[in-house]
């Protein structure tokens, strides 16, 4: 899933952006949700606290009550991995950003090939998220971009056949195996269960009498079977 977060106080140039996004998505068969807002205010701090996969911002430099370059500087203090890419009607503020470390992707004139340089970041972006800790799969026509971190386990549903990837945001169904999903993951997930593997890292308590595992967000599931539960540390 990826998450765009876009802020740009002129009506007009935030719906063109937004749909330039979504045709990019749609194009690429990303799986996607946009989020738009006008002013660097609470809504748009509330999405910067959410923990969400694969964040990519589309901050406009200048609206009225504060200026992008400082809202990117206090995401960089509690996010250094999601994608920046700056949008402004001024090219000369383009000195003041290259001397800011914000480890930004692009700056883009939004009067100056806009579409095409914004087509192209996006597709810059996606890189690099894809480059980073996550699992990538297709099923059915939507490419799905999972943070391994975000990940708290993952089990077989018996009803509808499909398998369930539990992360901190998102219960995600999906047509692949269990066995395909585990051959991306690494050494962090143990299985405890013959239909669930638990991100160990996550893990905050395994209560063998009672079967039950919590993880470091107060989630609790009991899939502890007899055979994993003896060979648990």
């Amino acid at each position: 899933m990826i998450n765009v977060i876009i802020c740009d106080d002129n009506e007009k140039d935030r719906n063109k952006i937004k749909n330039i996004v979504k045709n990019f998505m749609e194009k690429n068969k990303k799986e996607h949700t946009i989020y738009t807002f006008d002013d660097y205010k609470n809504g748009f701090y509330n999405k910067v606290e959410t923990k969400l996969p694969a964040k990519i911002y589309l901050l406009d430099i200048e609206t009225p009550t504060k200026s992008g370059i400082d809202v990117a500087r206090e995401i960089r203090k509690k996010d250094i991995n999601s994608v920046i890419i700056f949008l402004t009607a001024h090219e000369e503020l383009g000195n003041i950003v290259l001397k800011n470390d914000l480890l930004f992707l692009s700056f883009i004139n939004k009067f100056d090939d806009c579409e095409n340089r914004l087509n192209n970041s996006l597709e810059k972006a996606l890189d690099i998220l894809n480059k980073k800790n996550t699992i990538r799969f297709t099923d059915r026509n939507i490419m799905y971009t999972i943070n391994i971190n975000d990940i708290l386990y993952i089990t077989k549903e018996s009803f509808e056949r499909k398998t369930i990837i539990k992360t901190d945001y998102a219960e995600f169904k999906v047509n692949k195996s269990l066995a395909d999903i585990v051959k991306m993951l690494d050494d962090r997930f143990i299985q405890t269960h013959r239909a669930c593997y638990i991100n160990y890292n996550r893990k905050v308590k395994i209560d063998k009498m009672n079967r039950i595992i919590t993880f470091d967000n107060g989630e609790t599931i009991d899939l502890l079977s007899d055979k994993y539960r003896k060979e648990l540390n």
